[in-house]
């Protein structure tokens, strides 16, 4: 057993540690930046990620495995209604339609020394089961290395149980299991609703806020020479109490100047190839290289 460690920087507010449990999962506020874990025993660890897709050595992707809202898109409720059709609805219950999207959730695939991966999960939703039934075999994933939370919400963490598909039969447990020297995850600490904090995080040159009503002025130095910013937009026309609308969006990518943007957690009033094409004018209008992203969409990064 070796025991590696994944640093939270600069605010203490989360800390992961597996126990011995039929989930073997937890976490808990701690008053440490760096947080230790053990990593997965040596013969679960080889079995990497199933090797489906062989990508270059020293290859990093992050998988949107969820692109939507708490509830999903589509909604039961818009399928049933006899009243009124709900076009976005309708396309997302097509198959490998882009208007269909699960519970917010991305996986950082990076390379190890053993020329597998390492797969950091954040976030785990109550559909997780059916993103994960999805990509996994698709992509050729099957270990998880870490599950990362960025708030407790059942979109967040409902999927959690699942995991005792992995720590019954793939690995005694989920832990980091990367060199000290290969990732820093910083907290990006930001409102998702008045009172309730929630977590974005960066990595590398990578920030991702899943949940965000407001960002704190402490938090944008955090986002400075943000490469690819994955960002919260909930609908077209307006923001929530909890969640940016796509204005107010577009107001803080202005504001923070990403190189890429890719939004995220939209609700089913956001047709992927109408939005997409509207924000597409931006590129040329203002330089604004900003999309939807979309479940399963891949793209390669630099840690």
């Amino acid at each position: 057993m070796v025991v590696a460690s994944i640093r939270l920087l600069p605010s203490p507010l989360l800390s992961f540690a597996p126990r011995r449990s039929p989930y073997s999962y937890s976490w808990r506020s701690h008053p440490s930046l760096t947080i230790p874990f053990s990593s997965i025993h040596s013969k679960a660890s080889t079995k990497g990620d199933g090797g489906a897709v062989e990508l270059g050595g020293d290859q990093t992707e992050l998988i949107f495995l969820g692109t939507g809202t708490s509830e999903g898109v589509p909604r039961v409720s818009c399928l049933t209604n006899p009243l009124l059709k709900c076009e976005v609805c309708s396309k997302a219950a097509q198959p490998g339609n882009k208007n269909r999207r699960l519970n917010t959730s991305i996986l950082i695939r990076h390379p190890n020394s053993s020329g597998t991966h390492n797969n950091i999960l954040i976030d785990a939703g109550k559909f997780f089961y059916h993103s994960a039934l999805h990509w996994f075999p698709a992509f050729g994933i099957r270990t998880i290395d870490a599950v990362i939370i960025t708030h407790s919400h059942a979109d967040a963490i409902g999927g959690l149980d699942d995991l005792r598909d992995w720590t019954n039969n793939v690995q005694p447990h989920i832990p980091i299991y990367v060199a000290k020297r290969d990732f820093e995850f910083t907290p990006l600490p930001v409102w998702h609703g008045q009172n309730y904090r929630s977590l974005g995080f960066r990595f590398g040159n990578i920030c991702y806020i899943s949940d965000v009503s407001d960002i704190p002025e402490e938090t944008y130095p955090l986002l400075k020479d943000c490469e690819i910013l994955i960002l919260d937009a909930l609908r077209p026309d307006r923001s929530t109490s909890t969640h940016f609308g796509l204005q107010r969006a577009l107001e803080e990518v202005r504001k923070i100047q990403p190189k890429r943007t890719l939004f995220t957690g939209m609700m089913h009033l956001m047709d992927h190839e109408e939005v997409n094409d509207s924000l597409a004018k931006l590129l040329e209008s203002e330089g604004l290289d900003a999309q939807l992203s979309y479940d399963g969409l891949r793209i390669p990064i630099r840690l």
